[in-house]
């Protein structure tokens, strides 16, 4: 029940765009989360029970509430993007803003430097990035000094200095990574027409330095300067290189931003990519961790807001799996099909690896959070009350009906217990029924399970369709353990997952942790069931071939088999390659039996 002081405040609320903030008893921010409609937003959190427990508990503490009407929805996601960065409210999904990245500066100055630097000076020098790594500058400042000799030095290049004398050239010079402007060698001219190359290339647009080499490189052919001209031509392939490295869609695909989403039960992975003229020019992917079991649109549009800001990303238009909302100014696309279409594939690519990686990285560092994850991924994939700890799984051999068996596989926190195995060789069951058989096998296991008290699984999986699932459930009902275990059944052709009562099937994702496991377990009983079957099959014939021979005991059959690892060899073997095994008396019977009943 909301109480009266609560809802008056929530009735008060306006019904315009806006950021609404939760206060519990205490004073202190819980929430902020913005709204088209103030009053509606507010109001859905109070008149259900929601999904997760932990939303319950944050509406359960809810005191106060604060609220700034804002002209759009725009200002909304900003605002809201700011205030969670300034109070990091504790049910909010926490943004951290970095501000150490990497800027690459071309100076505002006479025969402009070109450096790196993480700091902004705001005297009209102008700054690209900024980069996610340093790693991406020192390439771009490599291919830069590779193309066009620049000068390094500190020195006031003021035309006054220049015809003063007043420097002198350096090293750099005379190594040819200068054209010694600081003497007068080089005209401001000249060195401004290399800066402004420079500023196309750092846009993404090489277009331009490869037209202007390669106009010079002809120039310089006609002419016969042929070691200048090869010169240019190693620039433009460095250039041509880089280009197609970093090319990934048509070149007329320009400004244009990419985000993607990949998610699980506890963090999503935000990737972004920047495209000019075809060309990815800055990449990064943000890792947002889950509070209140937000929405893949939740999650985008707060990252959308926060990598704008960040990177001070100005384009006009977004490219997105799916529709946000993201303010009236900039175009939002989901593509179908072409260029565009791939380079969002591109960047979920991304997403899925830096996911992958940071799962590995967790694994190693802490595997008990790994099991967990996977544990309530699980819970959540399969619709069970509780976490899947303890899954048992079954699955019926038998060839042409003959030597039945069965085997039940044990999994605790996502791991094979080997020591939980057992194998069932089937007794009330005449001829191939493997609904039969599955009955038989899973009231016996909980049968005994019950009477020894030992604790029962969370989960039963059961290998095959319908019918099996059937079977085992009869036995649940004879045990009186429906309800109690979950148990699904799992089609092997389709990898269809089947429910008790449900006469459609669940299909997982192929690529699902959920799936890997189930399967993992499927095999494993596979695995275990042939093996003890063939065991069976070879003890089988073993013992007839044992009790037909007069004079033989089953230990000697045993040394013989282990020696000629078949009856079938033993049958072809000499008699003196037998003797040499168990003796001359004992050979002569064996290879007299063999030999009289084949001839």
């Amino acid at each position: 029940m909301v109480s009266t002081a609560l809802n008056l405040q929530i009735q008060s609320l306006p019904d315009n765009p806006g950021v609404y903030q939760y206060y519990d008893k205490d004073g202190k921010i819980l929430y902020v989360g913005k709204a088209k409609n103030l009053r509606k937003r507010v109001s859905s959190y109070f008149n259900k029970i929601h999904d997760t427990a932990r939303t319950n508990v944050m509406v359960k503490k809810i005191i106060t509430i604060k609220h700034i009407v804002v002209p759009t929805e725009t200002d909304a996601l900003l605002l809201e993007n700011n205030l969670i960065k300034k109070y990091q409210p504790r049910y909010n999904v926490l943004l951290r803003d970095d501000k150490s990245y990497p800027w690459i500066c071309i100076k505002n100055e006479p025969f402009s430097r070109i450096f790196s630097t993480r700091r902004m000076v705001k005297d009209g020098s102008d700054y690209f990035g900024p980069y996610t790594s340093f790693k991406t500058v020192h390439t771009i400042l490599g291919l830069i000094k590779e193309l066009y000799p620049l000068r390094t030095c500190n020195y006031d290049l003021s035309q006054k200095n220049i015809e003063s004398g007043k420097f002198k050239v350096c090293l750099e010079y005379h190594i040819g990574n200068c054209k010694g402007p600081c003497e007068g060698h080089e005209s401001l001219e000249d060195y401004q027409e290399q800066v402004e190359a420079i500023r196309e290339i750092l846009k993404g647009n090489f277009k331009e330095s490869l037209k202007d080499f390669k106009k010079k490189m002809h120039i310089l052919a006609s002419e016969m300067h042929f070691e200048e001209a090869q010169k240019l031509k190693e620039k433009i392939e460095v250039l041509e290189n880089y280009q197609s490295r970093s090319m990934v869609a048509n070149p007329k695909i320009n400004n244009i931003d990419v985000f993607s989403i990949v998610s699980d039960e506890g963090a999503a992975y935000v990737n972004f990519l920047q495209i000019a003229h075809g060309s990815i020019i800055r990449s990064h992917t943000l890792e947002l961790k889950k509070k209140l079991d937000e929405s893949d649109e939740e999650l985008l549009e707060l990252a959308i807001v926060e990598l704008r800001e960040r990177f001070k990303l100005l384009s006009r238009e977004i490219i997105v799996p799916f529709a946000v909302e993201v303010g009236e100014n900039v175009k939002v696309t989901v593509p179908q099909l072409g260029d565009k279409k791939q380079i969002l594939e591109l960047s979920i690519r991304n997403a899925k690896f830096y996911r992958m990686d940071q799962l590995k990285q967790l694994q190693i560092v802490d595997p008990d959070r790994h099991t967990n994850r996977i544990m309530a991924q699980m819970k959540k994939d399969l619709r069970l009350p509780e976490e899947p700890r303890h899954i048992e799984c079954f699955d019926n051999s038998n060839i042409q009906g003959t030597n039945p068996v069965a085997a039940c596989v044990v999994f605790k926190d996502g791991k094979p217990s080997k020591k939980d195995y057992r194998h069932f060789n089937i007794k009330t069951v005449v001829g191939p029924d493997d609904f039969a058989s599955m009955e038989e096998v899973v009231f016996r296991r909980y049968k005994r399970l019950l009477e020894e008290n030992e604790p029962l699984p969370q989960l039963i999986i059961i290998d095959g369709g319908k019918g099996q699932l059937s079977s085992a459930l009869k036995s649940l009902d004879a045990l009186e353990l429906r309800g109690k275990i979950a148990i699904i059944g799992i089609a092997k052709r389709l990898e269809e997952l089947f429910y008790p009562g449900d006469s459609v099937p669940l299909y997982l994702d192929k690529k699902s942790e959920t799936l890997k496991v189930i399967q993992m377990l499927r095999n494993e009983a596979h695995r275990f069931g042939i093996t003890h079957h063939r065991d069976k099959r070879s003890k089988s014939a073993l013992n007839s071939s044992m009790e037909a021979i007069p004079g033989i005991g089953e230990k000697t059959m045993q040394t013989l088999i282990l020696h000629f690892k078949s009856v079938t060899r033993l049958k072809l073997a000499t008699e003196k390659e037998i003797s040499d095994v168990i003796g001359v008396s004992k050979a002569k019977k064996i290879y007299d039996f063999y030999n009289t009943s084949m001839n």
